[in-house]
């Protein structure tokens, strides 16, 4: 009995400096005060930063460039309506802009100052009429 009791205590004693051990950092970068606060990662960190931006500044031309390209779009009978243009921003009322009534499952659209009417089932351009 004396045995097992003493196997036990050696036990939770070894767990408990083990306990310790664990919860003591490892190296002297956290003992630095020009590190305090900041984790491994701050390099990396800033990096990522600045390679946000650089994102950003890239996503932004794109977008321009996007703009600019649809804003040349030419519309043409017999194509299909791309589904960006399909939202109910681009719809807009026949007879507020004297357009001819649009028949059964189509629709007037307005878009880059042309008015396209599209075939609802198919999206379709059937009509273009520039404003």
């Amino acid at each position: 009995m004396k045995k097992i009791l003493t196997v036990v205590t050696l036990s939770f004693s070894a767990l408990w400096v083990s306990n310790i051990a664990i919860a003591k950092p490892h190296s002297d970068e956290f003992q630095n005060d020009d590190n305090r606060g900041r984790g491994k990662g701050s390099e990396q960190r800033m990096q990522r930063d600045s390679s946000d931006s650089r994102y950003q500044e890239r996503r932004k031309n794109r977008e321009e460039r996007g703009v600019k390209r649809l804003q040349q779009h030419k519309w043409q009978t017999g194509y299909v309506m791309p589904q960006h243009y399909r939202g109910n921003s681009y719809k807009t009322e026949y007879q507020q802009h004297d357009l001819p009534k649009p028949s059964r499952n189509q629709q007037w659209y307005k878009i880059n100052n042309d008015y396209i009417l599209v075939d609802s089932e198919s999206n379709n351009i059937i009509s273009i009429k520039e404003d």
